[in-house]
């Protein structure tokens, strides 16, 4: 028996869509693709994802589920060295990750909460990464009650950097190797200066 029976199927076609995300990005990903890269027939996907959003959301999950991974790989530290952290490595998997990166967050493409049927609900992926980065923000803060809007707008400007990193603008505006100066400049003007 080889690796792929045994390999439960649903499985199969979520490795079979990360790959071609990764490879060719969102915009790629068909059923008739996917499940040609997982060696069944076209109409096998249907039978685990009724529609062609519930199976990118799937794919979207396994995203987030290894950013997850990543974040919490980060070293312990004070909570400003923890988000210093993080960034890095939400920067470092938008630039590995490009395909996955951009669609993790197409939610016009994505079913975030849940309604499709038998559908990954991606908010169970999400909030506790939000979360987890809110209290560090709030302690670096030191305002709790609005740490979750100076972490939604850290957030922006991280994903922001992430998108003009992966498109060179950054490069060009600044010159190379400037990302850690222009990285502090980001969490300074969400946290404030280090005391």
């Amino acid at each position: 028996m080889d690796s792929d029976e045994q390999t439960p199927l649903r499985e199969r076609l979520v490795d079979a869509g990360v790959e071609l995300v990764l490879a060719e990005g969102s915009g790629a990903v068909g059923l008739r693709e996917i499940a040609r890269r997982a060696g069944v027939s076209h109409g096998a996907p249907r039978r685990y994802f009724p529609t062609h959003r519930a199976l990118l959301s799937a794919v979207a999950r396994r995203g987030f589920e290894e950013l997850a991974g990543r974040f919490a790989a980060v070293p312990a530290g004070d909570a400003r060295v923890r988000v210093a952290g993080m960034a890095r490595v939400y920067l470092g998997y938008a630039a590995e990750r490009r395909g996955m990166f951009e669609l993790m967050f197409r939610h016009d493409l994505l079913s975030s909460d849940g309604s499709e049927p038998d559908g990954p609900r991606l908010r169970e992926a999400t909030v506790p990464l939000f979360g987890e980065l809110a209290r560090l923000v709030g302690e670096c803060t030191g305002d709790a009650e609005r740490a979750p809007v100076v972490t939604a707008a850290l957030w922006a400007n991280l994903h922001g950097l992430a998108q003009l990193q992966g498109w060179g603008s950054t490069g060009l505006m600044l010159g190379e190797g400037r990302e850690e100066e222009l990285l502090a400049a980001v969490l300074t003007a969400h946290l404030g200066a280090r005391p």
